[in-house]
């Protein structure tokens, strides 16, 4: 439990074998190396370590950085940015419960920072794409998990997983313990291996709403946990798309993370193992999304090209619930931040126009999300009236739905905003931020 709740900061030092003495003087002389003073001394890292205090943004933590060879620290809110420690499990039907306890266990404190690198994530995809899932044990007596409860687990867990999204803070609390009943059927019941991949579908849809929950309170350390302990049911499960999906979410994160080159590579493995057209979709429009940010022109429209004619395939299938969400709406939207990031500020303005007008009114954290993507390209354009109006229209949906993923992305603009003080719209703008704030 040691490792999983030690702040990365005390890992990092710990690591090096430095007392905090002796990190405060490294920082010291970091500083004297740029011509400044620092007064750092071993209590002020303690208080760093203890969650008491943080560094300082624009002074220490620059300084903490370079003492530990850090290049770049900009995208990442303090403490992720550090070296991390933790490297996911291995793929195997052995591991598939040990993921889950390790995940809950980090969902009871807050205080778990330690984060997977994006290198020990592309070689767990990797891995995942390389590996086929193995046989369940088969159990001569089938014993305890009966059909009608196996029924009321998954009906009630698809129910919480889709009141997760607008019902936040009424079903986090409910999900974890539907998951860690669900835990607790994989490991202590005889079944089926029929009933055996129900439970573990199910353990991995369920750790994968907790995920995205966490990833909206910006708890990356914890969301991380979760979607690597979705992977390892889904890959026992033998649910290939369901994997994939998960994956991608993965890379999702690590692209609001800063990090699109490991995104890119994760979805390079997650692609080629998609089955459903929607499920293919989705994957090539996070592509998209990456090689924008990376300013890879021809592939990211090679990639939406792949992503549209995926989703007009026609299946006989239902799409997983994962991705049924997926549509043309999703594909406007995404593709206009694309095209946005590539410079085509006139087209993408229009793809985001349809996006918008094309989401059902149950979409709307994506809504949200859409539109403050738009208000940041109407910044861009040099239009703050119209990026205020429609900045506006994101915060009163992501306070109506308590999204404060939404809210953040929205504040995250507010230094973008504050030259145009006294334009129409904006001074309204920046004092509902300054009070959420």
């Amino acid at each position: 439990m040691d490792d999983e709740i030690r702040h990365p900061l005390a890992h990092a030092r710990n690591e090096r074998g430095w007392s905090q003495e002796e990190l405060a003087r490294r920082i010291r002389r970091a500083a004297a190396r740029r011509g400044l003073r620092s007064g750092t001394k071993g209590s002020r890292v303690s208080k760093w370590e203890t969650g008491r205090a943080d560094p300082d943004e624009e002074e220490s933590q620059p300084l903490i950085a370079e003492v530990f060879g850090i290049a770049a620290v900009a995208h990442l809110a303090w403490p992720h940015w550090l070296p991390g420690q933790d490297k996911p499990l291995p793929l195997g039907l052995h591991n598939a419960v040990t993921s889950l306890r390790e995940a809950l266990m980090t969902s009871l404190d807050r205080r778990s920072f330690i984060a997977y690198t994006s290198g020990s994530l592309a070689v767990l995809a990797n891995q995942w794409a390389a590996t086929e899932p193995g046989r369940f044990a088969h159990f001569a007596a089938p014993g305890e998990v009966d059909a009608e409860m196996l029924d009321w687990l998954e009906a009630t867990g698809a129910e919480l997983i889709r009141l997760a999204t607008e019902r936040r803070r009424r079903t986090r609390h409910l999900l974890d313990a539907h998951l860690t009943t669900v835990t607790e059927f994989i490991s202590e019941s005889r079944y089926t291996p029929a009933v055996g991949q129900r439970l573990h579908t199910l353990a991995a849809s369920l750790a994968q709403a907790i995920a995205w929950q966490h990833f909206d309170e910006r708890r990356h350390a914890s969301a991380g946990r979760f979607w690597h302990a979705a992977l390892h049911n889904a890959h026992t499960a033998h649910q290939r798309d369901l994997g994939a999906g998960i994956l991608s979410d993965l890379a999702y994160q690590l692209l609001w993370l800063g990090d699109a080159r490991a995104a890119a590579d994760i979805l390079e493995h997650a692609i080629p193992r998609t089955q459903h057209p929607a499920a293919r979709s989705l994957l090539h429009l996070r592509q998209a999304r990456a090689l924008a940010v990376l300013n890879e022109d021809g592939r990211c429209r090679r990639a939406l090209t792949a992503a549209e004619k995926a989703l007009d395939t026609v299946s006989y299938d239902p799409a997983p619930a994962w991705c049924s969400w997926m549509s043309h709406a999703d594909l406007a939207s995404d593709g206009g931040r694309c095209l946005a990031d590539l410079g085509q500020r006139r087209q993408a303005h229009r793809l985001m126009d349809e996006g918008i007008a094309l989401l059902p009114a149950t979409r709307s954290k994506t809504k949200s999300v859409f539109l403050t993507y738009q208000a940041e390209t109407y910044l861009r354009d040099g239009e703050p009236d119209i990026a205020a109006e429609t900045a506006t229209r994101s915060l009163d949906l992501a306070s109506r739905i308590d999204a404060p993923r939404c809210v953040t992305m929205v504040r995250d603009l507010e230094p973008a905003f504050a030259p145009y003080a006294r334009t129409a719209g904006v001074d309204e703008l920046l004092e509902r931020l300054r009070a959420v704030g």
